[in-house]
């Protein structure tokens, strides 16, 4: 990745001083760089708050009994690991964090999980299948309420931010479902 940024920077720049508009690249970057910040600052608050949230959540037993309503759902798809492993509230509430699309909050949660199923996982130099479904749920998430995109919409003045949460959630659904049907046949294949 960092090979490719630096190639994307490097034909930017020499296209800015074969075209001579060098002062333009400096202008953009210095104009860009500065709303990167601001949008990162805008969104630390709302961050906060979720992570907060789900800590309380955490700490007062919701995940768990949430853990316990889905648990036979979570079994279906995560087989290999203990009802009541740290994974799997780790993962219940990297889940619930992309869905209300907070995924920046959710990835300590997800990271913290993926270091739990590396434990149960005997292979350790090679990802096993609950650490792959997990990632593939992970990154094709569910989306109830878009919050990012809300707010990159609603910062770019957008008259109404929130028409996109109907498609964003059937669209994220039926990602989720080709994920995890893809996984579950690999998984199937595989043995």
């Amino acid at each position: 990745m960092a090979k490719i940024w630096f190639y994307m920077i490097f034909i930017g720049i020499i296209g800015s001083i074969m075209t001579n508009n060098l002062q333009e690249l400096n202008k953009v970057i210095l104009n860009e760089s500065s709303r990167g910040i601001e949008f990162a600052i805008s969104l630390a608050g709302a961050m906060a708050l979720w992570m907060g949230i789900m800590n309380i959540a955490k700490d007062s037993g919701l995940i768990e009994k949430i853990g316990d309503m889905l648990s036979s759902f979570m079994k279906k798809l995560f087989p290999s690991v203990p009802k009541n492993h740290k994974a799997m509230s780790y993962m219940v509430m990297n889940m619930a964090l992309n869905m209300v699309g907070a995924g920046n909050g959710a990835t300590a949660f997800g990271l913290k999980a993926m270091e739990e199923l590396q434990t149960l996982n005997n292979k350790k130099d090679t990802a096993s299948n609950d650490m792959i479904m997990f990632l593939v749920i992970n990154i094709s998430s569910i989306q109830i309420i878009p919050f990012t995109m809300l707010k990159i919409r609603l910062d770019n003045g957008s008259s109404n931010p929130s028409e996109i949460i109907l498609t964003t959630l059937f669209a994220t659904t039926i990602s989720t479902i080709i994920g995890i049907t893809c996984c579950k046949l690999f998984e199937r294949r595989k043995k």
